[in-house]
């Protein structure tokens, strides 16, 4: 299992200090209805791991049989920032720096997340044009988001269980970014436009990509405070 940092050191010690009342939002003058600039703490850790299919997004036991993040040897007091439900796969973000929900999660601050979606058939740009819009899921409508379909398949780790595939029926993949993290949004979506997802990997949170950082499902990563920071940058900014 891929372990450490961008130094080769794992940060594993039981030294690191207490959250200070200190650890905040950086106190600098903002656009209005921008978020305040968040910069990483020289005493917190931060990791990126690459989620497997069918594993909690928690630490504690599940149901008898389930795996969870117990697993997979994370250094002690880091909590999920956010979740990825047990069907879904990608990108997560684990840290000890109690700041980090609301500043990667508050709706207000629409950070940005891509996820790649394999879809029951081929949609149609019609099917596209109602994803990017917004769509009623749940007696609400989404926010419209960035979508667009794959030429070919995206290069991504075999899912430990693979999809169902039907003969006749053939699937393909988009990718849609959103600023919103409702539950299952994803797969009610496509589902809401005729397109059931059978496979969905988050690929991206701001400017920080499972590309980047070459991880299998299974392992983590240590971030530097540059790749942290990159969590808060969508990519419409320099």
């Amino acid at each position: 299992m891929r372990q450490g940092g961008p130094d080769g050191q794992n940060p594993t010690g039981n030294n690191r200090k207490r959250w200070r009342r200190d650890d905040q939002f950086e106190p600098e003058p903002r656009e209005p209805g921008r978020p305040r600039v968040f910069k990483a703490s020289n005493n917190r850790v931060y990791l990126a791991f690459f989620k497997p299919f069918d594993i909690l997004c928690q630490f504690s036991p599940g149901e008898e049989g389930q795996r969870t993040l117990a697993e997979f040897e994370f250094p002690p007091n880091v909590y999920p920032v956010g979740r990825l439900d047990t069907d879904s796969e990608g990108l997560l973000i684990l840290s000890d720096d109690t700041r980090m929900n609301k500043a990667l999660l508050a709706p207000e601050n629409r950070h940005e997340r891509t996820y790649y979606a394999q879809v029951d058939n081929i949609p149609t740009q019609t099917a596209l044009d109602q994803l990017r819009r917004g769509v009623m899921i749940q007696g609400r409508e989404t926010l419209p988001c960035r979508v667009h379909a794959f030429a070919e398949e995206p290069t991504l780790p075999p899912r430990t269980v693979p999809i169902r595939f039907r003969k006749n029926i053939p699937t393909s993949w988009i990718a849609l970014t959103l600023t919103e993290g409702k539950n299952r949004q994803v797969r009610r979506m496509t589902a809401a436009v005729g397109h059931p997802t059978l496979r969905l990997v988050r690929w991206s949170i701001g400017k920080l990509t499972l590309g980047e950082l070459e991880l299998e499902p299974g392992e983590w990563y240590a971030l530097s405070s540059e790749q942290v920071e990159s969590l808060f940058k969508n990519e419409s900014e320099q």
